[in-house]
């Protein structure tokens, strides 16, 4: 058995705070997390699942944290030469009773130009903007580099 210290007594009363619950309470956010970086020159990222739980689809316009100057939803595609690339998703609709997985390798929220090193242990609070005009803010655990999500 390991000791447990205080960053993961930290992250563990983080992993159990409620979801976020956004845009009318339709929109529940679940389990964000990120992984620490290395400094400030690389962007960081963030990673959720956004639940519609209402009857009318919803839409993502944007992110905010005084994390990041640029808080910016990315899709990873990999073309039929094996090319894999990220753009920018100006909008991302989550369909009525569906859920869009922001994860590694697809959707993801990407931190770029970091005001500050994104250190295990700590979080922050970031901001999902919808197209309604609302605003949803969460905290977001900063995991380890080579974390694979909330369950490690």
């Amino acid at each position: 058995m390991r000791p447990f210290g205080i960053a993961t007594l930290v992250l563990s009363l983080l992993a159990a705070a409620p979801p976020v619950l956004a845009d009318g309470d339709d929109v529940v956010i679940e389990d964000a997390w990120s992984r620490a970086s290395i400094g400030t020159s690389r962007p960081g990222v963030a990673y959720m699942t956004l639940r519609n739980t209402g009857a009318e689809p919803v839409m993502v316009t944007g992110m905010r944290t005084d994390l990041a100057m640029m808080p910016m939803i990315h899709a990873t595609t990999t073309d039929a030469q094996g090319v894999t690339r990220m753009s920018h998703m100006e909008e991302v609709e989550i369909a009525a009773g569906e859920a869009v997985a922001l994860a590694p390798g697809g959707l993801h929220v990407m931190l770029m130009d970091l005001q500050r090193p994104m250190v295990e242990g700590e979080s922050y609070t970031l901001s999902v903007i919808f197209a309604d005009g609302t605003e949803a803010s969460i905290q977001v655990p900063i995991l380890g580099m080579a974390s694979r999500g909330p369950a490690d």
